[in-house]
């Protein structure tokens, strides 16, 4: 199933045209739902419906976007990536322009969900296809810096939103989201014009053998690593702001600069990790690594509270060393054949998906039943079996 790495005197250039706009695309993607949070009482009151109602369009959202980023995967094997990659974000930016013009949660919901399907028709396929630009050993960092898009997000996009929709309001604020997406899809358009020399541009018209390989016990366990990871970071990001809150008793705007920390950690340890994941000759061994030290940080974080300080500079660590396995993960699934890469990575954003809503639903029983105190033991045992099976499969 692996193949062969180039030596480093043979490697290409980075394709860095290519990792900037897939950036900028994955910056649009994630920021078409994550920019919504200031704005939730705002469009509950506009649209005459109730805030958790607008709250669970990221729910639909979600949902869309996995089942989306799996069809999209396979049909990139079969019909090329350049269709996906350019369509998805201008089919974005068309449902932005919807959820702002929309006078009803109907409409608004609609809109929501046909963008869902737009990124996740994107967001796996642009992995695949910044795969096909580079060689094993250079993967690791051109997917974490495509992936860094996502955290930017949570650095620039949500305050840089709350700022502008101060003047403009959420419904300006979708409309400056529509205008990034379209020109995600202006510079994917233009980077990708030359085919990626591996496949002649990504199109597998012909192949036949995608499913049951995309579907192998390999694959299918780094799959099931990516769960793992997902639910620890999950856990975390989304949960990390009421754990201050109702730990140190602080208002939502005092939970500004932790969470900025927060998301600077993820962009520095994905950074990191992608070095790292094409430097280090095992993968597999610096994921396990990673969640090792995951689980250590993360049940620390969550059972002991020193102080404000301290515990920010926990959860900084925290997701710092959680990011480090991403990039070895991502870079081992797209280590495939070139014919059911846009499957596997496709399969890893509806995989990534069921890990949020994961993280989302039990997280948010636990701290209904009774607070954080099970949040530090549960990291620590799913961090501990993603890294279990990542020595399983270790060769």
């Amino acid at each position: 199933m692996v193949l062969p790495s180039a030596s480093p005197a043979q490697a290409p250039r980075m394709p860095w045209a290519v990792l900037a706009a897939a950036c900028l695309g994955m910056f649009a993607a994630s920021s078409s739902g994550t920019t919504r949070a200031p704005f939730l009482l705002d469009m509950a009151r506009d649209l005459g419906t109730s805030l958790p109602l607008v709250a669970n369009l990221m729910a639909v959202t979600s949902v869309v976007w996995g089942i989306a980023s799996l069809l999209a995967g396979a049909g990139s094997d079969l019909w090329g990536r350049r269709p996906f990659i350019i369509l998805g974000p201008l089919g974005l930016a068309l449902s932005l322009a919807g959820v702002a013009s929309a006078e009803s949660f109907a409409v608004v919901m609609g809109w929501a969900a046909f963008g869902g399907g737009c990124a996740g028709a994107y967001t796996g396929v642009i992995m695949a296809e910044a795969s096909a630009r580079t060689v094993d050993r250079q993967r690791g960092r051109a997917l974490g810096w495509v992936m860094a898009g996502q955290s930017l997000t949570l650095l620039v996009g949500v305050p840089l939103a709350a700022w502008i929709g101060s003047f403009i309001g959420w419904r300006g604020v979708h409309w400056v989201v529509a205008g990034i997406a379209v020109l995600a899809a202006a510079a994917l358009g233009l980077s990708t014009l030359r085919p990626a020399l591996s496949d002649g541009g990504g199109a597998g018209r012909g192949r036949k053998k995608g499913g049951a390989s995309a579907l192998s016990g390999p694959v299918l366990r780094l799959l099931a690593m990516g769960v793992a990871e997902r639910v620890c970071y999950g856990l975390t990001a989304v949960f990390f702001a009421t754990f201050l809150q109702t730990t140190y008793d602080l208002s939502i705007a005092a939970v500004a600069l932790p969470l900025a920390l927060f998301a600077g950690g993820n962009i520095l340890g994905t950074i990191i990790g992608g070095q790292l994941a094409d430097r280090l000759p095992n993968r597999l061994l610096t994921f396990a690594g990673a969640m090792a030290g995951s689980a250590l940080v993360g049940f620390v974080l969550f059972s002991w509270t020193p102080s404000l300080v301290g515990t920010v500079a926990l959860g900084f660590l925290y997701v710092f060393v959680t990011a480090f396995a991403r990039p070895s993960l991502m870079a081992a699934l797209a280590n495939v054949p070139e014919e059911v890469r846009g499957t596997v990575l496709g399969l890893n954003v509806t995989s990534a998906a069921i890990g949020w809503l994961g993280a989302a639903s039990l997280g948010g029983w636990m701290v209904a039943q009774g607070g954080f105190t099970l949040f530090g033991p549960l990291t620590a045992c799913v961090a501990l079996l993603g890294g279990a099976l990542a020595l399983f499969g270790r060769r």
